[in-house]
């Protein structure tokens, strides 16, 4: 058994899952404040900054071999203060450490471990460390004896290095844009161009292993699609989708996306679930259906949702953030399966489940079977000579048994923390399924989620709360993210359910956005507020990572809202971050596939529907179902009880649904009844 000394750690009232993991650790851990980075000064010690978060796999990795092991926590105790940050509630320190990591090493990851001196800058960085010496790595032991080692004999030459490192860091991160570049569709199409260049003909999806979903520019794509009438733009995306769809990537049982692949063919998952991934992936999905009615594209964005109600909502309404990708210690253990497992489960089903998901006596990966779907449903059909709907109640009842049986297993760890940023993704999702599918239920969910925010994660001056759990504290100021995410799902459930309290907490949380996060001097959003602890700089991200940029998405809501509300001071930030940032657009689109979405909004043209129901619920509701059926993605869809300009002085005509059609507030006749209404949206 491992030596664990609970009395030298500091971590076992921390609210992160993370930090708690590492609690009975021998490490004398700190969480990131001023007890530790105090001790830090007071003592002249080197401050080693571990960073991580729940789901990760060598994260936990690393905790069993070397942080639960006396003889390298004696070392790490003796000669360094020692801290633990969850990166998904501190996302400011870890965007900083890791430019730090890329810029000494050309490649980051989690774990990330940084040296730092006691004025926190970085004078060594990298990820893992194994422990014994492999994969042309030194061991983790090795490592902090050198830096002990050249901490009491190179002092001075170790914090010029810190210096040098951060100066180099700090210019990278504020190097200014370059450059002339006219917004207009020019833009759109180099995207759409680069992007077609870099998508795998043979899988779908963008590059190769790894793989990760890109859920952003697909977006764009289907963008690029409707706008320029670009078949092969549209295919790339259903493509795509559909082989993600089948592959082992998703949850073929319970619904829901895997982080990402590690192949190319999108079998091999690393296994833990993520809500912002499935929060992004749904949207497309969505849209996809729109744009094709295929009807396997909103199967798989409902059964996603239903395994976000199912796994990852909070009795109070707020989602929770992960799943981690290890049972029992064991990466996947919890999602494969032998052969002889799922015929003991589905008697008679067997042979057709073994057919349908590609289950072999000898597996397909490590000798289990990663459940996923080799065949098209095309293909299906024909081969077992069987209607679609025969073939999806066949499915459904052997994925109701496998799930049964699946449900007695040890389940991975979920993270129950509640971030504001990932929980505004996740009510945008739902917001928009219930715009799609008419069911009121998704729009129920949204609005649970959004009071649980708004309620839970705000404070008294009105500023929003970065995180929480179901039943504690909230705490650390919200980030620029957070703000942008949640007045983004704020808006989607305007659009959705036109109840005016959710417009004015987005306006209230719109205008705490730019007072505490514009950057006056030059445009763009810094990702912490203007009274956030002081850190070796003060970032201004814009680049799309697993997340879209929060600058983007800023901008995107603030040109949503100017629309909604007609109040157009919104818009000189959005036009300055989209003309600052045009170069940028030109020479790397992969980057920045939300600012894209956002140009194409800015450029338009936008269609305006401005319903009156009149006295016939039915007959409004069967308006908006052959409204939210295409794929607009530019259109705005309001009404009573909004008080907005577009529904000023209009009235149903002859107590008739009618629809106010404009275009950029130019606007047509109304078009009254439901015959009419069909007829012009056909």
């Amino acid at each position: 058994m491992p030596y664990y000394n609970t009395s030298m750690n500091h971590l076992a009232n921390e609210t992160s899952l993370y930090l708690r993991q590492h609690a009975s650790n021998p490490v004398e851990w700190y969480p990131w404040g001023d007890a530790a980075l105090s001790k830090a000064k007071a003592e002249n010690k080197p401050i080693f900054l571990s960073i991580g978060y729940s789901a990760c796999h060598w994260c936990h990795v690393m905790e069993h071999e070397s942080f639960v092991d006396p003889d390298i926590a004696t070392m790490l105790n003796e000669h360094f203060i020692n801290i633990k940050v969850d990166r998904e509630e501190r996302p400011d320190i870890d965007n900083i450490y890791m430019n730090a990591t890329l810029a000494l090493n050309g490649h980051g990851g989690w774990p990330m471990s940084v040296f730092l001196t006691p004025d926190l800058q970085p004078f060594h960085a990298g990820t893992y460390y194994p422990p014994e010496p492999r994969y042309q790595m030194p061991s983790f032991r090795q490592l902090l004896t050198a830096v002990i080692n050249g901490w009491r004999d190179k002092r001075e030459m170790l914090v010029q290095q810190a210096q040098n490192v951060t100066n180099a860091v700090v210019e990278h991160v504020s190097r200014e844009v370059t450059g002339n570049v006219e917004l207009g569709e020019n833009l759109l199409r180099g995207a759409g161009t680069m992007l077609n260049k870099a998508h795998d003909m043979r899988h779908g999806g963008f590059g190769s292993a790894p793989k990760f979903m890109h859920t952003l520019d697909l977006r764009l794509l289907l963008r690029l699609s409707a706008r320029f009438n670009d078949e092969d733009a549209k295919q790339i995306v259903l493509f795509t989708l559909d082989n993600m769809a089948r592959g082992g990537i998703y949850d073929q049982i319970a619904g829901g996306f895997h982080r990402y692949s590690t192949d190319a063919r999108w079998l091999v998952p690393h296994f833990e679930k993520m809500l912002y991934d499935n929060a992004l992936l749904v949207p497309v999905y969505l849209e996809a259906f729109q744009s094709t009615g295929n009807q396997e594209f909103l199967r798989t964005a409902e059964e996603t949702l239903s395994w976000v109600e199912r796994e990852m909502t909070s009795p109070s309404g707020g989602f929770y953030s992960t799943t981690d990708a290890d049972s029992e210690g064991v990466e996947g253990k919890f999602f494969v399966w032998s052969q002889a497992e799922c015929n003991e489960v589905l008697g008679e089903d067997a042979d057709f489940a073994a057919g349908v998901f590609d289950i072999t006596q000898a597996g397909n990966w490590e000798g289990h079977n990663i459940l996923n779907r080799p065949k098209t449903l095309h293909q299906e059909l024909v081969l077992n000579k069987i209607s679609e709907k025969e073939f999806h109640d066949r499915l459904a009842r052997i994925k109701m048994k496998l799930l049964a049986a699946r449900e007695k297993r040890i389940k991975p760890n979920r993270d129950e923390k509640i971030l504001a940023a990932w929980n505004g993704l996740m009510i945008a999702a739902y917001a928009q399924a219930a715009q799609v599918t008419g069911n009121k239920h998704y729009a129920d969910m949204a609005s649970w989620a959004s009071d649980f925010v708004l309620t839970r994660m705000r404070q008294v001056d009105g500023r929003l709360y970065r995180a929480t759990l179901e039943n504690g504290q909230a705490k650390l100021n919200a980030y620029l993210e957070d703000y942008a995410y949640v007045i983004d799902g704020l808006l989607h459930l305007v659009e959705t359910t036109w109840q005016p309290r959710w417009l004015q907490a987005a306006r209230e949380l719109a205008d705490i956005m730019i007072k505490q996060f514009w950057d006056a001097s030059s445009p763009g959003f810094f990702f912490t507020g203007n009274d956030h602890e002081s850190l070796i700089y003060r970032e201004k991200q814009i680049n799309d990572n697993a997340t879209p940029s929060g600058n983007s998405v800023a901008v995107t809501v603030l040109l949503r809202l100017a629309r909604i509300t007609g109040d157009n001071r919104y818009l000189p930030y959005v036009e300055k971050v989209l003309r600052h940032y045009a170069p940028l657009m030109e020479k790397q689109p992969m980057a920045l596939g939300q600012l894209f979405l956002t140009l194409d909004d800015w450029l338009g043209p936008v269609d305006e529907y401005a319903i009156l129901p009149g006295i016939q619920a039915d007959d409004a509701e069967a308006a908006l179902r052959l409204l939210h059926r295409k794929y607009m993605p530019r259109k705005l869809v309001v009404g009573p009880p909004l008080k907005i300009p577009l529904l000023e002085h209009r009235n149903a005509v002859d107590d008739q649904v009618t629809i106010y059609h404009c275009v950029n507030q130019t606007c047509e006749q109304p078009w009254v009844g439901v015959q009419q209404i069909t007829s012009n949206l056909n």
